[in-house]
């Protein structure tokens, strides 16, 4: 307990005498208004100068160079408070006891306020207010204790005459300053707080659909190789009784295939075929459908039609067999590309068009402007991320981006031969 008590007065202690800048926050987001509390803080200090020098000369009868030093001291106090507010506050406390140390009220004249004098006591008031907003709670109630401590102790050790003294007044107004200054940095430090949660948020969320998508990517390509393994496998071994007493050295070279392609393949189902279930403990749950090709288009568009798109399919180029990664990828990207429009700009006009050519296959998917209102999206999806790494994944390209008109436009190129073109 009493270690914590010295290293919370120690820490006290290095937050009320640091000099460190401490620039104000900016209390509006318009860049014209950013500058409102300075232009304010200025109008005071030229305001509190006046007023204490006419109250340090006429009513404490000070001699005209502590007249000018003070009231200039008072005025810097304030303005420095903007960058480096405990210097200013430790100025501006010092000079108003100096003031009040030196001031003498003639009896004849009547009470005058006393140890602040009001411009000193608004000076301060925002110099604490100032303060506040840039230190820790602590901090500020620790200034706030010494401002209106030390006022006590120099009106009960010093009498310049008859005074309307000042302090219950300076409790008062000080302490509200402090607490507001306190909340108001607390709230600031919250809101960063959830600007940097949401941004924390926002990035996981990315990572984790990035994630997903490349799980679901692993199951599909898991599918297409376990298919290839499983021909090569079951070819080695009916290729010896395709031929005719076939020599010894090409039924163990036959064999040798077959023996590797089926290690490979439970190599691979035992490292991958966990990602087929959504609870790796439960091999049970993996989905057996056959995977979709582009020969299943016609499927996507008709729903399209059906959710109230204008759909449009056109292939040019020379038809023929694509890999299986190729076709499933350019089925997919069509799928988000639908469900895109489906989601984003209801009652448009969709045109797919599928270019087959020698180095691979080209996927164009366009929609027009919505001509009806879309419903609020429940979130950010995979679309355009599953998109991409399918084409990444294949070696091809994908562009995506806004049309003119106000529609979308996607177009990927999805290579057969390995090769990015």
């Amino acid at each position: 307990m009493d270690r914590t008590l010295g290293v919370g007065l120690r820490g006290l202690g290095a937050e009320l005498w640091t000099v460190a800048p401490m620039p104000l926050p900016p209390l509006a987001r318009s860049r014209r208004l950013r500058w409102a509390p300075h232009f304010v803080i200025l109008c005071v200090a030229i305001g509190t100068t006046i007023g204490n020098a006419h109250q340090a000369r006429d009513n404490y009868h000070l001699g005209p160079t502590l007249v000018t030093f003070t009231s200039a001291a008072q005025a810097v106090a304030l303005l420095l408070a903007l960058v480096r507010p405990v210097p200013a506050w430790w100025l501006s406390l010092t000079v108003s006891m100096l003031i009040a140390a030196e001031a003498t009220i003639p009896v004849g004249r009547g009470a005058e306020p006393w140890p602040w004098t009001p411009p000193s006591f608004i000076t301060h008031a925002g110099v604490t207010l100032l303060l506040a907003l840039r230190l820790p709670a602590r901090a500020a109630a620790g200034a706030f204790v010494v401002s209106v401590g030390v006022p006590i102790l120099v009106q009960q050790t010093t009498g310049p005459g008859p005074y309307d003294t000042t302090v219950p007044l300076s409790v008062f107004i000080f302490g509200a300053l402090t607490l507001i200054g306190t909340l108001l940095r607390g709230r600031r430090e919250v809101r960063s707080r959830l600007v940097e949660q949401e941004t924390l948020t926002a990035e996981e969320r990315a990572r984790r659909m990035l994630l997903e998508e490349r799980s679901r990517i692993a199951r599909e390509l898991h599918d297409v190789v376990a298919h290839h393994m499983s021909v090569i496998s079951i070819q080695a071994q009916v290729a010896p009784h395709l031929v005719e007493d076939p020599p010894e050295e090409l039924r163990e070279n036959l064999a040798g295939i077959r023996g590797n392609a089926l290690e490979a393949l439970t190599e691979l189902r035992r490292i991958l075929g966990v990602l087929r279930a959504e609870d790796p403990e439960d091999p049970g749950s993996a989905p057996q459908a056959p995977l979709p090709g582009l020969d299943r288009l016609d499927g996507l568009v008709d729903n399209a039609r059906l959710a109230g798109l204008t759909v449009h399919r056109e292939d040019t180029g020379e038809r023929r067999t694509l890999p299986p990664g190729v076709d499933l990828s350019a089925y997919r990207i069509v799928q988000e590309a639908l469900s895109n429009a489906i989601r984003h700009a209801p009652g448009s006009t969709v045109r797919i068009t599928l270019a087959h050519g020698g180095p691979g296959l080209r996927v164009h998917v366009t929609n027009t402007a919505a001509r009806a209102q879309a419903p609020p999206s429940p979130g950010a999806g995979h679309g355009l991320l599953g998109m991409r790494e399918r084409a990444a994944m294949l070696g091809g390209d994908l562009a995506t981006g806004p049309l003119p008109d106000g529609g979308y436009e996607v177009c990927a190129f999805l290579p057969t031969n390995g090769e990015n073109q």
